[in-house]
């Protein structure tokens, strides 16, 4: 039996109520680890919700520029999108908190690690495989897969018993599951478990809604090194200043709303609803750029690997040996690309109207209409066309003869 829980903190509905499940059931003393991942306003009172609840000790750590240049930076590196739309927001988050709860339990001689992740959702993979790929001798407490509580409702309830004072809607109803950092906002539950039902205009955090963008467009740059963003307007910036700071610009003009039907690792499908807006530039930008900077079959080899790639985050694999090795392949080719980005943002949309590369692979005199002065002969296209039609020759031939037997028969 585990004395002392390192317990990864939100302090949320559910965690706050984990907290208090672990000293009542498991009579265990309570670390509350809260990781600072930019999710603002929320921070200051978890901490004090957390004291209030009993925990031995509070820990707060500021991991923005941490998350945004070792988690969100090199997902943006691979280009890596989970089924066309979301950008691993979540996603990318659990492994970091994995590694500091593996970190703080070691350094205050906890038995265990313990989360809120619930038992139908895909955050308590991502928590536990990333725990034991750092510590495989360490004790994981996953209480929603034990206790006898089988919805928010019946949290609610336990929290009311025990005086616990969790945040409501103005209906008096639960409230979204939210999960927010500096890459996004995510929102699931509630009213979005009816995929029918359009999300609240009052959902949305991060991002104004269409009809109160600015009518006129803004335009900004973005600088990339080896794949890094790395200015803004050309002000340098730490990759969470940056980012920060590209979430104000995007969410002004509502850029970054996903509202999507994902397929759960576990096998069930699930409403979701993300805030990306300076990541959906980002994205948008490094795309862009690495047009210019990469070789055809660079960018269909990566174009192959991405999916795959986005599925091992998706999945929870972020400290797996084979996403070690697609990373490498993928910061391999990234280092090509550099340069720079001119967004517009108008009205929702986040459009490419400039990009420069500092060692673009496009040629405009070969591309050009104009002449070239000899150095593409149009000519050649002959030859490289017919040896590429003789199997769609050879095939369509023979094939009309086979049907032309069989009419005959």
């Amino acid at each position: 039996m585990a004395k002392k829980v390192v317990l990864a903190y939100s302090g949320g509905l559910d965690t706050s109520i984990i907290l208090k499940w672990l000293q009542e059931e498991r009579r265990c003393e309570v670390v509350a680890f809260t990781a600072d991942l930019g999710q603002g306003e929320e921070l200051n009172p978890a901490q004090a919700r957390a004291e209030s609840l009993g925990a031995v000790k509070v820990v707060v750590r500021d991991l923005r520029e941490e998350f945004v240049r070792d988690y969100v930076f090199p997902v943006l590196r691979a280009g890596a999108v989970y089924e066309h739309d979301y950008l691993l927001g979540s996603a990318i988050a659990r492994p970091l908190i994995a590694r500091h709860l593996v970190d703080l339990a070691a350094a205050l001689s906890a038995d265990a690690v313990a989360h809120g992740a619930t038992g139908k959702g895909n955050d308590q993979v991502r928590f536990e495989l990333g725990v034991y790929a750092l510590n495989p001798s360490i004790k994981v407490i996953a209480p929603w897969r034990e206790w006898s509580f089988d919805s928010r409702s019946s949290l609610l309830a336990y929290a009311e018993r025990h005086g616990i004072e969790i945040e409501k809607s103005p209906t008096g109803e639960s409230p979204y599951s939210m999960d927010a950092n500096l890459l996004h906002v995510s929102y699931e539950g509630g009213c979005l478990e009816d995929p029918w039902q359009e999300p609240p205009a009052a959902m949305w955090k991060l991002s104004c809604p269409i009809e109160q963008t600015p009518d006129d467009p803004e335009y900004l740059e973005i600088d990339f090194e080896r794949g890094n963003p790395t200015a803004l307007d050309g002000k340098p910036m730490t990759p969470a200043v940056l980012l920060a700071a590209l979430n104000q610009a995007a969410g002004r003009h509502g850029i970054g709303r996903v509202d999507m039907v994902e397929n759960r690792y576990l096998g069930l499908k699930s409403r979701g609803c993300y805030e990306t807006p300076g990541g959906t530039l980002l994205w948008t930008a490094h795309r862009a750029l690495e047009s210019l900077a990469l070789d055809r079959e660079e960018q269909h080899l990566q174009d192959d690997l991405r999916p795959r790639y986005a599925r091992l985050i998706y999945n929870g694999y972020w400290w797996s040996p084979e996403r070690m090795h697609l990373q490498a392949l993928f910061d391999d080719v990234q280092t090509h690309v550099g340069g720079t980005v001119r967004l517009k943002l108008y009205k929702g949309s986040g459009t490419v109207v400039g990009r420069r590369a500092q060692n673009a692979l496009y040629d405009e005199k070969l591309s050009s209409f104009e002449s070239d002065g000899g150095a593409y002969r149009q000519a050649d296209a002959s030859g490289f066309i017919k040896l590429n039609a003789l199997r769609l020759k050879t095939i369509a031939g023979s094939r009309r003869t086979a049907r032309s037997k069989q009419g005959k028969s």
